[in-house]
């Protein structure tokens, strides 16, 4: 398989709801619109990757799903993030892996886990 590009992609339950969240909450970047001009879809820019929220609906998100968002101060993301309203599901800690995870939640339940690398992290070092 070639893959050319890919998007993680959201039919959340109230979508305005959710593009609140995704670009004033979070701040993320509109890609791109489509769609009904009354109701549009929209991408959002996740750093090298995208994130697609279109359409509605009824059926609760999967609880196996989540997103990984790269930050480079997780801690200073928690404190706008709690100065948001944003319920934080748990505060940035340092995981047996070596890297800061805090956890949190888009209005429909799906888990964001924001991420920061730590300077002596394995991922931080040049293999070549």
């Amino acid at each position: 398989m070639e893959v050319i590009g890919s998007r993680i992609l959201l039919h959340p339950s109230d979508p305005d709801r959710s593009h609140r969240f995704y670009r004033d909450t979070l701040g993320l970047a509109v890609y791109r619109e489509f769609g009904n001009p009354d109701a549009p879809g929209r991408v959002y820019f996740l750093g090298n990757g995208f994130l697609e929220i279109s359409g509605q609906s009824a059926d609760p998100q999967g609880s196996a799903l989540a997103i990984w968002l790269q930050v480079r101060d997780v801690q200073r993301e928690y404190r706008g993030l709690l100065a948001a309203g944003v319920p934080v599901v748990r505060a940035p800690q340092r995981e047996p892996w070596g890297l800061v995870e805090m956890w949190i939640a888009d209005p429909d339940g799906v888990r964001i886990v924001v991420v920061e690398v730590p300077e002596d992290h394995p991922l931080r070092r040049d293999p070549r």
